[in-house]
C-alpha cells in the first residue's frame, strides 16, 4: 500500500531537487496564508507562529491597511528608481521614520534592501565621514551574510569556506551579564568591560584608528543577551572622546519588539548611525540606514545608493505599518506580550532546573537557554530540536537562536491574542514535559 504524503513533503521534496543544501531549513512548516498570528499550512492545517517570518512580522501577518496601501501603489507605478525620477513615497517614508526614530537635532536616512545591505552601508558611511577604516564588532553578534555583513557576523558556521573576510574588523566580548555568573552587580560587570575595551584599544588598535563600534542592543541570533545599560552608556562617552561612531544595529529589535521604537530607548542613548529592517515594512523587503545629519551628509557622492533601494512599494508598506503600528499602540503590545512570556518562561525554569539554565530577554524578545544538568557551558542542542519539531507537531512553529543552537526564542507577531500566545507557551511547556 502506498503511503499518502502531506501538501507540505512534497513541498520539501520539490526544494531538494530545486534549492541548494546550504540554505538552511530552520522549520518545518509550510504556508499557503497567514493572518495576524495564525498560519495556515499547505495542508490547511492551523499553526499558532512564534517565529513571526524571524521577527518580520511584528504587526502581524497581512496587516489590512499595508496591503491595501501596497495595493494602491501597484496601481501607480512599481518602479523608476529614486536616483532617476524623484517620488514622494520615498519623502513620506522618511519623514515617518525620523520623526519615531530622531537622532538628535537632524536626521537623515538612506533605505536598502535589507538589514545586511544597510550593515554594509552603515559601515561604508562610518569609514568615510571618520576617515578611519578600523570596526570594533562582538562576540555572538549577527549582522548579515553579505561580506562585510559576514565579517562582522561572529558564528563561524556562516562563515566557513567564504574567507578572505573584510580587513580591519575586530571583534571584543559581549558583555551578557546573565552568562558571567562571577559577576553579582551589574554596574561592577560593566565597568569591568568597559576596561576591557580601553585595554584593547592599547594592545589591539589604537581609538584613533577606530572609525566604528557596531552591536546589537539585544543580539538576536546570537542568543538575545542584553547590552547592559551602564556599559552602552559608557561605550557612549568613550566614542564621543576618540571620535569613533556608535552604530546600533536594530534591526530585530525595532518596531515595539522590545516594548519601544528602538531598544536604544531603553538606554538614554543615541547612536551615530543605525540600521534597521525586518518589522519596518511588515514583510516587504525594506531595510535603512538612519543617523546623524552631520555624519550622512559627510560622505562622497556616489558611494551609496543602488537601483531598488527606496522602491515605491517598500515605501508605502514602511509609511502604512508606521501608522498602523500607533494605531494600535504596537509598544504596549510589545511590553503586554512581553510580561505574559517572561513570566512563563521563568516558570519554566524552575519547573525545568536540570534543562534550562537561563531566561533573558528585553520586552518581548525573550529566549530560554537549554543546557545539559543545567549547566549553562554544557549547551543542549539536541534538546531543543526535538522541542522544534514537537512543538511543530502540536501546532506551533517557534525556532532556535545561539551560537549552539541551544536557545529557544520567541518573536511571535505583538498583536497576537492573550489565547493564542498563552496555547502556544502551553505547547512548549507541554513538549518540554514530554521530552525531558
Amino acid at each position: 500500500m502506498t503511503e499518502t504524503i502531506s501538501k507540505t513533503q512534497e513541498l520539501y521534496e520539490r526544494r531538494k531537487k530545486l534549492v541548494p543544501n546550504a540554505l538552511g531549513i530552520f522549520n518545518p512548516s509550510s504556508v499557503q496564508s497567514a493572518k495576524g498570528a495564525i498560519i495556515t499550512d499547505a495542508d490547511g492545517r492551523e499553526l499558532i507562529d512564534f517565529a513571526g517570518g524571524i521577527g518580520v512580522i511584528n504587526a502581524g501577518h497581512c496587516p489590512e491597511p499595508v496591503v491595501e496601501a501596497v495595493k494602491n501603489q501597484l496601481d501607480k507605478f512599481i518602479h523608476t528608481c529614486f536616483n532617476v525620477s524623484i517620488y514622494e513615497q520615498y519623502l513620506i517614508a522618511a519623514e515617518k521614520m525620523i520623526e519615531i526614530l530622531p537622532h538628535g537635532d537632524e536626521t537623515k536616512i538612506m533605505f536598502t534592501n535589507s538589514g545586511a545591505e544597510a550593515v554594509e552601508n552603515a559601515i561604508k558611511i562610518a569609514r568615510q565621514a571618520t576617515k578611519r577604516s578600523a570596526i570594533i564588532c562582538y562576540s555572538q553578534a549577527f549582522h548579515g551574510r553579505t561580506l562585510m555583513a559576514t565579517t562582522l557576523t561572529s558564528k563561524v558556521g556562516y562563515k566557513t569556506g567564504i574567507g578572505p573576510f573584510a580587513p580591519e574588523v575586530y571583534r571584543i566580548d559581549f558583555p551578557s551579564f546573565t552568562i558571567q555568573k562571577q559577576f553579582t552587580d551589574e554596574d561592577v560587570f560593566s565597568d569591568f568591560h568597559i576596561n576591557k575595551l580601553k585595554e584593547f584599544f592599547q594592545t589591539n588598535i589604537p581609538a584613533n584608528n577606530v572609525a566604528a563600534i557596531i552591536v546589537e542592543p539585544v543580539q538576536g541570533e546570537g542568543g538575545f543577551h542584553v547590552i547592559p545599560k551602564k556599559y552602552l552608556q559608557q561605550v557612549r562617552n568613550i566614542c564621543d572622546e576618540n571620535g569613533i561612531l556608535l552604530i546600533l544595529d536594530e534591526v530585530q529589535t525595532g518596531f515595539g519588539r522590545t516594548g519601544e521604537w528602538a531598544a536604544f530607548h531603553h538606554y538614554d542613548v543615541i547612536p551615530d548611525l543605525s540600521t534597521w529592517a525586518k518589522s519596518m515594512g511588515s514583510g516587504i523587503p525594506v531595510g535603512a540606514v538612519m543617523g546623524k545629519a552631520k555624519v550622512m551628509d559627510n560622505i562622497n557622492a556616489g558611494t551609496i545608493g543602488g537601483t531598488y533601494l527606496g522602491n515605491a512599494l517598500c515605501c508605502v508598506a514602511v509609511s502604512a505599518t508606521i501608522d498602523y503600528m500607533k494605531e494600535i499602540n504596537i509598544n504596549a503590545k510589545g511590553k503586554h506580550v512581553g510580561e505574559i512570556i517572561n513570566k512563563k518562561f521563568n516558570e519554566f525554569k524552575i519547573e525545568f532546573p536540570k534543562n534550562i539554565s537561563d531566561v533573558r530577554g528585553l520586552g518581548a524578545m525573550m529566549a530560554f537557554e537549554l543546557s545539559i544538568d543545567g549547566n549553562i557551558s554544557k549547551p543542549d542542542t539536541e534538546l531543543c530540536k526535538k522541542i522544534i519539531q514537537r512543538c511543530y507537531e502540536k501546532g506551533l512553529i517557534v525556532l532556535s537562536a545561539g551560537i549552539h543552537g541551544n536557545i529557544i526564542r520567541n518573536l511571535a507577531p505583538l498583536v497576537i491574542s492573550d489565547e493564542e500566545l498563552n496555547k502556544g507557551l502551553d505547547i512548549i511547556e507541554g513538549s518540554l514535559t514530554e521530552l525531558v
